[in-house]
C-alpha cells in the first residue's frame, strides 16, 4: 500500500506547565480603620475609580464627638482659670511691690498661675488629640486608584484589625501563580512565562519575579509572581488567566498532528520500518508533550530519523507491507 512519509526531526523541544493564576495589583493599599465603632455609611463601591483623599466609608462618630466637645468645654473651663490666675498674680505683685504682702505670698501666686498655664497647655494637647482621632472616622483613599472588594456592610461593627477594602492602582498588575510544592525545587526567577486569559489568547509573555521561600501550608503550594508586560487584551484586577511557565529546553523528536491516533486513551503512530523485505507499518505506542506549530512533540516512542507514516493510517494494520513517498517538510499529506 502507498504511503506518504515525513522522517522525524529533532526540534528544540520548551518543556512547559500550565497553572492557575490569579491577577493582583503592584501597588495596592489595604484599608482598614484605625478606630473602633459601627459603619453608618459606604460611599462607595468596587470598581469606583477614586483619588486621594476620597472618603470611602463612615464610622458612626457620636460617641468621638462627645468626647471632643467634653475635652473642649474643659479646655474653656481651663481658660477661665488662666484668666483669673494671671489677674491675681498681678494684683499679688502690686501688693508686695507696695509692701502689703510677703515674698512667699507672690510667689504662691506665680506657682498657681504656672499650674493654670500647664494644665491649659495639656488640655489643648488633648483637644488636637481627640480631634485628629475624629477625624480617623471618615476612612478615605490613601492614594489613586481602584477600589476592590468591599466585604463590609452598614451596621457592621468594626475594629482595627477589619480589612474594610482595597485600593488597587490600575494598569501595574502581576500574576499570583501557585505552582506545587514538588516543582519548588526548579522554580527560580527570569524563567519565561507566558499568560493566557479563559479565551486562550495571550494576554502578556513575561517572566518570574519572585518566588516566595515558603510553601502554603493549606494549598501545599509556593506562591511565584511575574508582572503583566504590556497586556494585549483587556484584563481586570482579580482576573483568573492561566501561567505557562517554561522550565527548559530540551531536543527531541516531532511529528505532524495528523500522523498521531488515539485509541482508548492512548496515542498511536505508524512508522515504516523496512525488515529486509521492504518496508512495513508498525505501530508504536507514544507518549506526547506540548504542541510544536502544527507538529507534537514526542517524549517516547520515537526517535528522530523514524519515517512516520502520515496518510492513509484508517487502512493501515501494524505489519501490513508499504510504499514510501517521502513527503517534504511543510508539505501536507493529500499532497496539495
Amino acid at each position: 500500500m502507498p504511503v506518504q512519509v515525513r522522517v522525524a526531526t529533532a526540534a528544540k523541544i520548551p518543556e512547559t506547565t500550565e497553572y492557575l493564576s490569579i491577577l493582583k495589583s503592584r501597588h495596592s493599599a489595604a484599608i482598614n480603620p484605625q478606630v473602633e465603632g459601627q459603619i453608618t455609611k459606604i460611599l462607595v463601591k468596587s470598581g469606583d475609580h477614586v483619588t486621594t483623599g476620597t472618603p470611602l466609608l463612615q464610622i458612626d462618630p457620636l460617641k468621638q464627638e462627645a468626647t471632643v466637645s467634653g475635652q473642649e468645654a474643659s479646655r474653656m473651663a481651663q481658660e477661665a482659670n488662666v484668666r483669673y490666675a494671671r489677674i491675681s498674680l498681678e494684683r499679688s505683685q502690686k501688693l508686695h511691690d507696695a509692701g502689703v504682702i510677703s515674698k512667699q505670698e507672690l510667689d504662691n501666686a506665680q506657682t498657681a498661675y504656672d499650674a493654670a498655664v500647664a494644665q491649659l497647655k495639656a488640655l489643648d494637647e488633648q483637644v488636637n488629640q481627640q480631634r485628629v482621632e475624629l477625624r480617623y472616622y471618615s476612612v478615605s483613599a490613601p492614594m489613586d486608584g481602584i477600589v476592590g472588594d468591599v466585604p463590609v456592610h452598614v451596621g457592621d461593627r468594626v475594629t482595627v484589625g477589619t480589612l474594610l477594602t482595597t485600593v488597587d492602582e490600575p494598569g501595574a498588575l502581576e500574576a499570583y501563580i501557585y505552582v506545587p510544592a514538588e516543582k519548588a525545587r526548579n522554580l527560580k526567577t527570569r524563567l519565561p512565562v507566558r499568560l493566557f486569559d479563559s479565551a486562550g489568547s495571550t494576554v502578556s509573555d513575561t517572566e518570574v519575579t519572585f518566588v516566595s521561600p515558603q510553601v502554603d501550608t493549606d494549598t501545599q503550594t509556593v506562591l511565584a509572581k511575574a508582572a503583566v508586560q504590556n497586556p494585549r487584551v483587556k484584563v481586570r484586577i482579580a482576573q483568573q488567566v492561566r501561567a505557562q511557565i517554561t522550565w527548559g529546553v530540551r531536543e527531541g523528536p516531532v511529528i505532524p498532528v495528523l500522523a498521531v491516533q488515539r485509541i482508548n486513551g492512548e496515542f498511536f503512530a505508524f512508522v515504516a520500518v523496512n525488515e529486509g523485505k521492504g518496508p512495513v507499518a508498525r505501530q508504536r505506542v507514544v507518549k506526547l508533550g506540548d504542541t510544536v506549530g502544527n507538529d507534537f512533540a514526542v517524549l517516547d516512542g520515537l526517535k528522530p530519523g523514524d519515517h512516520i507514516i502520515v496518510s492513509g493510517m484508517q487502512f493501515l494494520q501494524d505489519g501490513m507491507p508499504v510504499s514510501e513517498q517521502i513527503q517534504n517538510e511543510g508539505k501536507s499529506p493529500t499532497g496539495k
